[in-house]
């Protein structure tokens, strides 16, 4: 879909009956025949307040399911393809409800409101849990952030990236046409859904169908004492029918114990989100997770709890499994992570290194500045639809003295390291672009180690000033990408690009305001927050433990599991390069072996299920699994997740009834 350097010109856009460009296109001829063949978006409406609501609405309930995988499972899922088809159905039901006196959406409202989903459900949510949540460890009190600088941070990081994504649209997608895939399979989802094809039609609903199938498994595996009233219905059930509760893990004390002492995390847990998650992650890396995990489950933490108990008593011997609840439970993973933490950190700086040419290519952008207009006309039409630089220089001064301000106030970081930070974070959110519109891969672990592993230098030994600029860095980043990501989208189907930034930055200010409660309810305390495996989460706090401590601080086996960890993660991704093609799939998936360190086995098992049966499914019927796959694991995912945060929040909101009542 991108423009190639060789060979005949690409169609990049949608219709194949669009003229085809030379190669050798001027950027004003660029955006005249775009404007002429493509934009549509003064034929029809796109920014209305029905668009808006209804995007703000699914971008609310997504950005608390994200909150939830980010703390089950180390990371959030792209809201724009599901966006689209749930605002696509949820229209349409509403029209069915009101007999069709509402009037159909446009193929640019859906967009809208896709793009303000978008911005709600991705871009505010993704350091709360990771930097706030690693804040919350690492406080010898385990005390949350006032909610103020908590929303604060939130909604200045997230518009920060909807500003950083004004200069680099014209030329990232405008000029250089970089694919974006995840942005052109949004756009192509829309015009397959407003064409009425039947195989659209059916992964709109194969992806309804995952969604409920979801929250049902998510009220079913339920644990016992959550909510009093579920508790009943389930009594009732297995009563008067059969029982229908689903076990939290199978079976109930793991797989095995150690030192006569179960560990956490080691059986089956029946929970379609972890499966719908290796669905799409793929057999690569759920195997390299599970090989990792099993590694560190049923070899190293027998052998390292075998060696803790011959030092019990020794006050001078530090403990390499931790043990949790009151000593009942053996906590593998809280060693894992130095191993895990150790490849994701080192193999994602190699990775970036490796892509020496993208981050070159990503500051010839500033050079260039906006496209060098010499038709005046073409100018005038694309300046009035185009968000004007007067608008990036309007929203970023406030939003860069805001964040400075914040850190200065609430995390005692001096000015000229916060004007570092946010500065930083705008080179950093280029890379990451220009990363994401190749690749479709987004580094945001890479950008936020990039910035602590700056801050450890800038401000050494010092936590929360490291932990801060990473989640400045990796939520302007990753807002600022994935916002790219819905712009292609609009590109592809003509939409007024003023228009969906506009979207975009509403997306901002619903988003905020869903997620922050939701945070505050979904973790009343570090109890209930150490419940959860919380994988980028200890790595956050991993890596600052260790640069504001010193490696001495961890026991001797973590030091050499971090040893080896680097040295895989440095080996991995140059092995892979320098490999030919045909031979790269067999090399194990670094990200996958950090992340079978940092999980719960059943995590991995969950995945590597997940896998098998779409791996399994491709091999009986191709087709059908390439179609219906992805739709029914975003469902799946989208449903327990979602379910799952509502009753956090509902259990922590009678708890705080109840207490306010007595």
């Amino acid at each position: 879909m991108s423009e190639q350097s060789g060979g005949s010109p690409v169609n990049p856009f949608l219709d194949s009956n669009i003229p085809i460009l030379p190669e050798d296109a001027t950027p004003e001829e660029k955006d005249l025949h775009w404007y002429t063949h493509v934009y549509q978006g003064d034929k029809m409406p796109q920014l209305t307040v029905r668009a808006v609501l209804v995007g703000a609405l699914i971008g609310m309930l997504t950005s608390v399911s994200n909150l939830y995988t980010t703390m089950k499972l180390g990371w959030a899922f792209g809201v724009a393809i599901t966006a689209c088809v749930l605002s696509y159905v949820l229209w349409n039901a509403l029209r069915a409800l009101t007999g069709g006196h509402l009037s159909q959406m446009s193929i640019l409202e859906n967009n809208c409101m896709a793009s303000t989903a978008s911005a709600a459900g991705y871009s505010t949510g993704s350091t709360i849990a990771t930097c706030f949540g690693a804040m919350m460890l690492l406080d010898p009190e385990h005390r949350h952030q006032p909610w103020v600088i908590v929303a604060s941070f939130t909604l200045l990081t997230g518009a920060m990236g909807v500003f950083l994504a004004i200069p680099m649209k014209r030329q990232m997608i405008n000029q250089e046409r970089l694919p974006f895939p995840s942005g052109i399979a949004a756009a192509t989802t829309l015009k397959s859904l407003y064409s009425e094809g039947v195989e659209a039609v059916r992964k709109a609903y194969a992806l309804i169908a995952g969604l409920a199938f979801g929250v049902v498994i998510g009220i079913l595996n339920t644990g016992e004492g959550t909510l009093h009233f579920l508790d009943r219905f389930f009594d009732w059930f297995k009563t008067n029918l059969f029982p229908i509760r689903l076990p939290e893990q199978v079976p109930a004390d793991g797989f095995m114990l150690v030192e006569k002492k179960p560990l956490v995390g080691f059986g089956f847990e029946p929970s379609v989100l972890l499966i719908a998650a290796g669905m799409i992650v793929g057999l690569p890396v759920s195997l390299a997770m599970l090989a990792s995990s099993g590694l560190i489950y049923f070899v190293l933490t027998p052998m390292l709890a075998g060696i803790d108990a011959q030092h019990a008593g020794d006050t001078s011997w530090v403990t390499s499994i931790p043990l949790i609840g009151n000593g009942t439970l053996y906590h593998p993973p809280r060693w894992g992570l130095w191993g895990g933490t150790a490849i994701m950190v080192f193999a994602s700086l190699t990775s970036l290194a490796l892509q020496w040419k993208t981050i070159s290519r990503s500051f010839t952008m500033l050079r260039r500045g906006e496209t060098a207009a010499n038709d005046a006309e073409v100018q005038r039409k694309m300046n009035a639809i185009e968000v004007p630089t007067t608008w990036l220089i309007a929203g970023i001064i406030p939003i860069a003295i805001g964040m400075v301000v914040i850190q200065a106030l609430a995390f005692s970081i001096h000015w000229w390291a916060g004007i570092i930070a946010v500065g930083l974070s705008f080179v950093l959110s280029l890379v990451a672009c220009r990363a994401t519109g190749e690749t479709d891969t987004t580094p945001i672990g890479a950008m936020g180690k990039v910035m602590q592993l700056t801050f450890a230098l800038l401000m050494p030994k010092q936590v929360i000033p490291n932990l801060v600029s990473a989640g400045i860095a990796a939520n302007s980043a990753s807002s600022s990408a994935d916002l790219l990501t819905d712009l292609k989208s609009g590109y592809l189907l003509g939409a007024n690009p003023r228009k969906q930034f506009i979207a975009q930055f509403i997306g901002i200010f619903f988003g905020t305001l869903a997620v922050v409660p939701a945070w505050y309810l979904m973790i009343p305390d570090v109890e209930a927050l150490e419940k959860y495996p919380l994988p980028a989460t200890r790595t956050w706090e991993a890596v600052a433990k260790v640069l504001s401590q010193g490696i001495d601080s961890l026991p001797v086996s973590a030091r050499y599991a971090a040893l080896i960890g680097a040295f895989i993660g440095i080996a991995l991704p140059i092995i892979s390069k320098n490999l030919p093609a045909s031979a790269r799939k067999f090399v194990p998936s670094a990200m996958g072996l950090g992340l079978g360190g940092v999980v719960f086995f059943s995590n991995a098992l969950s995945f590597t299920i997940g896998a098998i049966i779409a791996f399994t499914w491709g091999k009986l019927s191709k087709k059908t699994e390439e179609t219906y796959n992805v739709p029914i694991a975003s469902g799946l995912i989208a449903g327990e997740s979602m379910i799952k945060a509502v009753i956090a929040m509902s259990a922590t909101g009678i708890q705080l009834y109840e207490k306010a009542a007595k």
